[in-house]
């Protein structure tokens, strides 16, 4: 075996990580209780997340942004019993695909305009109870996605590309 051939490290292995991501759906609550709004785009700003989102922004929060990967969405609607689970159902603000998110643990990432940092798991609260019925929280559970917070605002749109940043900025 040649010393190309040789397995690498594990922590060599958790620091690779070179696929790109896209995302895929964008979306904002405008206030508590109330329905996500589908945005092709947004601003997104430091201290203050998603413009028009809920969220009304602490620069110290580690929950300025909620991202779920979109291929959780159909193991979520299997554990269901359905067909498809909206991503609005879930009430993330950005839907991600082609890039595992747990894979961003302490690591800054860039879409489009925007870098983010993952914070922490974003674990499913009551109103999926609420929202799909008895069982709707453990369905979700372990598929919830991860929490962020903004460290360069700016503009976000479907189809923008997701890349880890080798080096924070």
């Amino acid at each position: 075996m040649t010393s190309a051939n040789v397995p690498k490290g594990l922590a060599h292995l958790l620091q690779q990580l070179p696929q790109t991501g896209r995302l895929e759906w964008i979306g904002i609550r405008p206030a508590r209780g109330e329905l996500m709004q589908r945005c092709a785009e947004s601003t997104i700003t430091v201290g203050g997340g998603l413009a028009g989102d809920r969220f009304k922004g602490r620069a110290d929060s580690k929950r300025q942004v909620t991202l779920i990967q979109a291929e959780h969405l159909p193991v979520i609607a299997s554990l269901l019993h359905r067909q498809t689970v909206g991503p609005e159902l879930l009430r993330r603000n950005l839907v991600v695909s082609g890039l595992n998110l747990l894979a961003l643990k302490g690591r800054q990432f860039r879409i489009g305009e925007v870098v983010l940092e993952m914070t922490g798991l974003c674990h499913p609260c009551s109103k999926m109870e609420t929202t799909f019925g008895a069982g709707g929280y453990n369905a979700v559970r372990g598929h919830g996605g991860i929490t962020a917070k903004v460290i360069t605002g700016g503009q976000i749109r479907d189809g923008d590309s997701v890349q880890v940043l080798e080096e924070p900025n």
